[in-house]
């Protein structure tokens, strides 16, 4: 079964690229909140007992937010770009040169910044709880990523 579900995932389609494009995602993702969640916790300790309540207890400041948005970004970034360019696309294109690293990073800069806005907007202005906005957000921000890296970075020439 696992074999199955492996071929299934590594065709060489559209339809497997999409699909590692969502488990990297999903990885990339677990590091992002991950990270969002220490810096939460390390920012204002005061406000959880425990770890774990960074997830269902106090709502953070807005710094706290932001910062911690930010933090759980970069990290995800790294994870995303690194397992894009070795498992995702079946055609490199430019990823692998200084070029693609760079574009693959302003493009995904510009998704940070639908992502802060969106915080922003959401948990600050309209007071939606932050997980929630986060979930949203991360998932209007994979559907940008995966076009637009497919468009500017993972190409056929």
């Amino acid at each position: 079964m696992f074999t199955k579900l492996k071929d299934f995932i590594n065709q060489k389609t559209l339809f497997g690229e999409i699909m590692r494009f969502l488990f990297v995602g999903g990885i990339a993702t677990v590091v992002d909140f991950l990270v969002m969640s220490v810096t939460l916790y390390i920012f204002e300790p005061y406000k959880y007992p425990s770890f774990f309540n960074v997830f269902y207890g106090a709502e953070p400041s807005v710094i706290a937010s932001c910062f911690g948005t930010g933090t759980g970004f970069l990290f995800g970034l790294v994870a995303n770009y690194l397992l894009s360019v070795l498992f995702v696309f079946n055609y490199k294109g430019n990823s692998t040169t200084l070029g693609g690293a760079v574009k693959f990073a302003l493009l995904s800069a510009v998704g940070l910044g639908i992502h802060v806005l969106g915080m922003y907007l959401m948990r600050d202005v309209l007071s939606i709880n932050v997980w929630v906005v986060k979930v949203t957000l991360t998932l209007v921000v994979l559907v940008y990523n995966f076009i637009t890296r497919k468009i500017f970075i993972f190409r056929n020439k």
